[in-house]
């Protein structure tokens, strides 16, 4: 029979340190050609946009799609401005197994992932971490990168500054610290990550010191950049999806178009330096931008974790 796992129930059998290896299994899967998806489709709405997403994996074994909103006016609404829906189906028999609530699994594993750039593109000894952005996203990624390098000088800046002082506020006994601007944040910073909702940079070139590790989350349609175009062309650009980085980054999109560089200047997909890490940094003092668009095969690995682990603890509503 078929469950319904609500956001408390995968929040009680996912844990990020499980979500993280099981990101690194599914993008090296998707890279080595073991997965199967498209490009997801996005319609443009009134409020924002909606994203279908479905993926088939084939080890371990798993088939589903997502259902995904982003609705930048949702605050004022009192909802989140991501919403999703993960449908999980039987890859043998094609029968459901599970619908659940994908809001939380989008904002963990989107934070896994960069967990496993981090793990094989940032240097060995990084532990300052700039943070730009003061949402679920910066919560997520604060918890994620921690787990995989020891952080001892965390910097955040927001556009909003109650919620970044809100954000320091609720992450006790964690060096973290709000400072007065992007550029505060960011130079020195070994690890960056960019978790904004902005259409234009939020960081210059001229910022980030050889070295360092971006991480971009943001920024995921054509015409969006969040990263100074001088930054992308200088780097070492490691992506999730070629396919999807040619197609929605505006970080690489607009960059090609106005003759900064060709599609080969995407020097590998994440899945693919896991496999071989000789393809991530090849010199201490280069700067690695990791382009994070987000992967059906993501969401489909981290729903069938919550199923597995939803069915052993027996929680879920029964779907008659």
């Amino acid at each position: 029979m078929a469950i319904w796992l609500s956001e408390a129930d995968v929040r009680a059998v996912v844990s990020m340190a499980d979500l993280i290896d099981v990101m690194e299994a599914a993008i090296t899967a998707f890279s080595a050609g073991r997965v199967k998806q498209p490009v997801r489709t996005v319609l443009e709405t009134p409020g924002g946009f909606y994203g279908t997403m479905p993926a088939y994996m084939e080890s371990p074994a798993a088939m589903g799609a997502k259902l995904v909103t982003v609705y930048h006016d949702n605050a004022r609404k009192g909802l989140p401005s991501h919403l999703a829906t993960i449908i999980l189906l039987d890859p043998a028999t094609g029968a459901l197994l599970a619908t659940m609530d994908g809001r939380f699994i989008t904002e963990a594993r989107t934070a896994a992932v960069s967990a496993v750039a981090t793990r094989y593109l940032a240097l060995p000894d990084a532990h300052k971490l700039a943070i730009i952005g003061s949402g679920v996203q910066a919560r997520s990624h604060l918890e994620a990168l921690s787990l995989v390098r020891k952080l001892s000088d965390i910097r955040c800046w927001s556009p909003t500054v109650a919620h970044a002082r809100k954000f320091v506020g609720d992450s006790r006994g964690v060096p973290l610290r709000h400072v007065e601007s992007a550029q505060a944040a960011v130079e020195g910073a070994d690890i960056i990550v960019l978790v904004t909702a902005s259409p234009t940079p939020v960081i210059s070139d001229a910022w980030v010191k050889p070295g360092a590790c971006v991480i971009s989350v943001g920024a995921c349609r054509p015409n969006q950049r969040e990263m100074d175009p001088a930054l992308v062309a200088r780097a070492r650009v490691i992506v999730d999806s070629r396919a999807a980085a040619l197609q929605e980054s505006g970080d690489i999109v607009m960059g090609i178009q106005e003759g900064r560089f060709g599609k080969d200047h995407i020097a590998a997909e994440l899945g693919e330096v896991a496999a071989n890490p000789s393809l991530g940094r090849t010199a201490n003092d280069e700067i690695i931008v990791f382009k994070s668009l987000g992967m059906a095969v993501e969401d489909v690995a981290a729903a069938d974790l919550a199923y597995r682990r939803a069915s052993e603890m027996k929680r879920g509503a029964a779907i008659a």
